[in-house]
């Protein structure tokens, strides 16, 4: 112990180099990692710098250092995306992430100056009042990250609160905090893993069993929840069969003109229906058919993807590959014409039936900045900015959720690729679907993207009390059921279909009613906890 107490105030004694150290290791705790007690230890720590910092610059940079660094490592896959981007340099993609970091880390910044001015208010007495006032500001910082200049609200803390594939761990109480919520119960649970050897420490000699207890209790909790799987889930109790397909088309590939007809081929094989008039729900992921599905557009740009001549046609051979009793939902691209120009692009999900009728479709609302569209495009563009996503039109947001009525194939709710991550914003309240499908493309995202995104859509799917369907292109495509848990999936860069019947959606829970009022109020409540903390240290 006095070799571990050296140890600890050594590593203190340099809080700058400590919160960047910190940061990293509480990004170990996402996917595909989930080393989640490495992350709580990492809270604890930062806890503990914020108790120390002397002044409001000190608190500042050590929530900076720290958030620079999370965000470095918990997102380094993003620099992946830059080598399948031929006008930019692959090394461009490593200084994105930083440039990227720096900005995000404003977001911890805000959350450790928060709890910093808390405890400060009454002095050294004032400590009661950092850990639920730290708790609170860093909900409400994660609630600002995900929407401030159109928000990326990738990893938030309470995502390493998520089990394995057949255990939704304690991320099951996001139904009644959402996944800020969570987050704030992140920092909740490090900061008793700072007090209690302390408390312990204070105790009388033959009573430390009496604070220890109860420590060791909601760690063997904390454990089994995470930890311990669910037993056999048999199979889901659903009515709408469906037919997935991962294709496994390479990013390298996906662009090239001269493979889009192989490509719609080999997505085709492993979509022939096995009973022949098996009503059945079809799903393709994002960037799915090569081939633009609506008429009016000039008879060039229809030759420019495939063979087909126009859209009907298309339409009516996707229809035959389907087959009868089948609908079809794809991701694919719309254009949008001035005269018969096309001056932007719309990414989207088609639905198209076995006679090669659209039944309805869905725009992408939440897109990515330099990804789908390139902000201050008469400024970058000149000098030599270019968006990651092939082609020179920006992509046109859609008008956000909303739920599609298939009839016999159920209530769709849509949300393509990056969309899902968004706590609160993937579902029509006022007409809530039957089931979520989110088709991505998550090749251009290395070895951390895809399993990150999966995680997230789990979360959705708990949060909101519905199952979540992903078709990717290469992986990780998964069934996922109203509780998190991954029913069916299929690995990375594996080509391979899946069947079976959607599992069905759960009441709707506390969040699907309240949405991101909830982890608010969680926020609120923490904060009056902070000032009860703080009257009482003022007697």
């Amino acid at each position: 112990m006095p070799q571990l107490s050296r140890l600890t105030a050594r590593f203190l004694a340099h809080p700058r180099w400590s919160a960047l150290l910190l940061g990293a290791l509480a990004a170990c705790g996402f996917q595909p990692l989930s080393l989640w007690p490495l992350t709580l230890l990492a809270m604890a720590g930062l806890i503990e710098l914020i108790a120390r910092a002397p002044t409001r610059k000190d608190a500042a940079l050590i929530g900076w250092l720290f958030g620079v660094a999370h965000f470095s490592l918990g997102n380094n896959w993003i620099a992946t995306a830059f080598t399948y981007q031929a006008n930019m340099p692959a090394w461009l993609g490593g200084i994105a992430v930083v440039l990227l970091s720096l900005y995000l880390a404003v977001y911890p910044m805000l959350a450790v100056l928060g709890g910093w001015w808390l405890s400060r208010r009454t002095g050294s007495q004032g400590e009661a009042a950092l850990l639920p006032g730290f708790a609170a500001c860093w909900i409400i910082s994660e609630w600002l990250r995900a929407w401030v200049f159109t928000g990326f609200a990738w990893n938030p803390l309470g995502m390493v609160l998520l089990g394995s594939f057949d255990t939704p761990g304690l991320a099951g109480l996001a139904r009644w905090s959402g996944t800020y919520g969570l987050s704030g119960l992140v920092v909740i649970l490090a900061g008793m893993i700072r007090l209690w050897p302390a408390m312990a420490a204070r105790a009388e000699p033959g009573r430390r069993w009496q604070v220890w207890a109860p420590a060791i209790a909601l760690a063997l909790v904390v454990t089994l929840a995470m930890e311990v799987p669910r037993g056999d889930l048999g199979q889901a109790r659903g009515t709408v069969p469906f037919t997935l397909v991962q294709p496994d088309i390479r990013q390298e590939d996906l662009n090239d003109p001269r493979q889009w007809e192989d490509q719609f081929l080999k997505t085709a094989s492993y979509t022939v229906p096995e009973q022949r008039g098996l009503r059945r729900l079809v799903l393709w992921p994002e960037s799915g058919v090569p081939d633009y599905l609506r008429d009016g557009y000039p008879a060039h740009l229809y030759r420019e993807t495939t063979y087909m001549a126009d859209a009907s046609q298309a339409r009516r051979r996707i229809g035959r590959v389907i087959g009868p009793g089948s609908l079809l939902l794809t991701g694919a691209i719309d254009l949008e014409l001035e005269g018969r120009q096309p001056v932007a692009a719309r990414n989207v999900i088609t639905a198209i039936d076995e006679n090669g009728a659209i039944r309805g479709s869905y725009a992408k609302a939440h897109l990515v900045p330099y990804g789908e569209y390139l902000p201050m495009r008469w400024l970058l563009e000149p000098l030599g900015a270019s968006r990651l996503v092939a082609g020179t039109l920006d992509f046109w947001p859609g008008p956000g959720p909303h739920t599609i009525d298939f009839g016999p194939w159920g209530k769709a709710g849509m949300q393509i690729c990056y969309e899902i991550v968004f706590s609160g914003e993937v579902a029509d309240r006022a007409h809530r679907p039957d089931y979520l499908f989110n088709p991505t493309n998550d090749a251009w995202f290395g070895t951390w993207g895809p399993p990150q995104h999966l995680a997230q859509a789990r979360m959705r799917a708990v949060e909101e009390g519905l199952p979540v369907l992903r078709a990717t292109t290469t992986g990780i495509s998964a069934v996922i059921d109203a509780d998190g848990v991954v029913r069916q999936h299929v690995p990375r860069h594996v080509a391979q279909r899946l069947d079976g019947l959607i599992p069905p959606a759960a009441a709707p829970t506390l969040f699907a009613r309240l949405g991101n009022m909830l982890p608010l109020a969680w926020a609120v409540f923490l904060l009056t906890l902070s000032v009860i903390a703080l009257q009482r240290a003022r007697r």
